[in-house]
């Protein structure tokens, strides 16, 4: 009934097509993260500076919370049309455009500040466009910080204790492989389901960012969390082509420079969410970890190696990332 309900919504959408009574063009924008999330606050920063932007002529209806599904429903909805734009993880988008699987090669980034030199240069624009074809057109990346182990019973400081470990992972073979290359057992499950999953044992943990340990509340259950950094995979702010070949030049210059200056914005919320989420976990008793990560990096050069392989074609971006 609900997924019912969600379609006759979204058929409504579909059929208002992308104007208000007034002549004011809406951009439905979908995703699936809460209100407080510093992600969702970058994209109030691009509903806000479109709007002032346009003059109150281009507008922004946010959706958030997963109303209108999940990120791969959501982004199926903008090849149709009936969504304008969205916010995915990168290793989701991954799956209609080939060039974002490079984003989660494990230790691809030196640091920050090399990840948005290469997200915000030429590298990183390129792959944006590639989603054209796909119907899916990137319009700037969010930081969604650095991804690390957490567990529920024993600690991880070298590689060598994911030996016998069942961690949790996104259903995506790039990070399927990253904890198997490790030592680990990689074990792919919603995300919906985890906090229950480490609660009763069916794993023994699982690897994110600390906004995301602490806004799940995963950090009451697990005792321990590794910094290890080892993927640092961006979101990725959207616009289906459906929509953006209704905009005139000048209001594509608005959307663009709109979430351009959304996604600087969007930085310092994160920084700002990742040192509140630390502190909860440490004032929660979590053990925090700081590891020597070149023993991380080292196990898993063969998924790089495997992913190279297998995607010939990939190899000089990851070599210009690399280089950069």
């Amino acid at each position: 009934m609900q997924y019912k309900l969600i379609f006759l919504a979204l058929l409504f959408l579909s059929i208002s097509s992308c104007k208000e009574g007034d002549g004011n063009k809406v951009l439905y924008l979908g995703h699936t993260l809460p209100q407080s999330h510093p992600v969702h606050k970058g994209i109030l920063e691009f509903q806000n500076a479109l709007e002032a932007k346009s003059g109150g002529t281009l507008k922004v209806k946010i959706f958030p919370d997963a109303q209108l599904g999940s990120e791969r429903e959501v982004l199926e909805l903008l090849q149709i049309g009936s969504v304008a734009a969205t916010k995915v993880s990168a290793a989701t988008l991954s799956n209609f455009v080939p060039e974002y699987h490079v984003l989660g090669i494990p230790y691809l980034f030196r640091d920050k500040q090399h990840q948005f030199d290469v997200l915000e240069g030429e590298i990183g624009k390129s792959i944006l466009e590639k989603g054209s074809k796909f119907w899916l057109r990137g319009l700037c990346y969010y930081d969604a910080g650095s991804r690390s182990f957490y567990t529920s019973n024993k600690a991880i400081r070298t590689p060598d204790d994911l030996e016998g470990l069942k961690i949790r992972v996104m259903n995506n073979q790039m990070a399927i492989n990253m904890v198997n290359s490790m030592g680990g057992s990689a074990t792919p499950l919603a995300y919906g389901e985890l906090y229950t999953a480490i609660q009763q044992g069916v794993v023994d943990g699982a690897e994110n960012n600390p906004p995301s340990f602490v806004s799940s509340n995963h950090y009451e259950i697990s005792k321990y969390y590794t910094l290890d950094q080892h993927s640092s995979v961006p979101d990725v702010l959207l616009i289906g082509t459906k929509f953006w070949e209704k905009l005139s030049a000048e209001e594509k210059v608005w959307v663009q420079e709109a979430a351009d200056e959304s996604a600087q914005a969007q930085k310092k919320f994160w920084s700002d969410s990742v040192d509140e989420s630390m502190r909860i976990a440490r004032e929660a008793g979590v053990e925090v970890i700081i590891p020597e990560k070149s023993l991380f990096a080292e196990k898993s050069k063969s998924v790089v190696e495997e992913f190279v392989k297998e995607f010939p074609e990939m190899a000089p971006i990851v070599n210009k990332i690399k280089n950069n």
